[in-house]
């Protein structure tokens, strides 16, 4: 249920290669980072996805969810509660525009937004909106093993 980072993944797909990515268009919680691994990997073909970078720490307060026991103290209390989630610009407006349904429903009519932007920044290897195939499908052959890391640290 969104707000939630997505590792997906078609296995066995078009001309017998694998896909995957990293999808932030349901918005962000964690980190995950996806790499292919084994002895029939050809690297130079099989990219990293995913998203190093911390959402939750750049999330715009119109997008954030905050943890539920720290909203209630900081609402009594003295501070903000810690963002531990971030909805995508469609889950929190619910418009054409950032859902890329009606009028904005293909790729022609469907763009990045401000907020998608904002998520491509942090994750530039992640999908940010839902045409932002180019930098962020990766193939592989079949044959591979993939290493799913929660929180990964640094590696792009």
């Amino acid at each position: 249920s969104p707000p939630v980072t997505l590792a997906e993944f078609t296995l066995g797909g078009a001309d017998g290669k694998d896909f995957y990515d990293v999808s932030l268009v349901d918005g962000y919680n964690v980190g995950i980072g996806v790499a292919a691994a084994g002895a029939r990997v050809n690297y130079a073909t099989c990219g990293y996805a995913g998203c190093v970078g911390d959402v939750n720490a750049l999330c715009p307060p119109e997008l954030q969810v905050a943890s539920g026991a720290a909203a209630a103290e900081a609402a009594g209390g003295d501070g903000a509660a810690p963002t531990v989630a971030c909805r995508s610009a469609c889950e929190a407006f619910g418009t054409a525009e950032y859902c890329c349904t009606g009028a904005h429903g293909g790729p022609s009519t469907c763009g990045p937004t401000k907020y998608s932007r904002l998520f491509k920044a942090a994750c530039p290897a992640a999908y940010s909106y839902a045409y932002d195939d180019p930098t962020s499908t990766f193939t592989c052959g079949t044959g591979a093993q993939y290493l799913v890391t929660f929180c990964p640290g640094g590696h792009q």
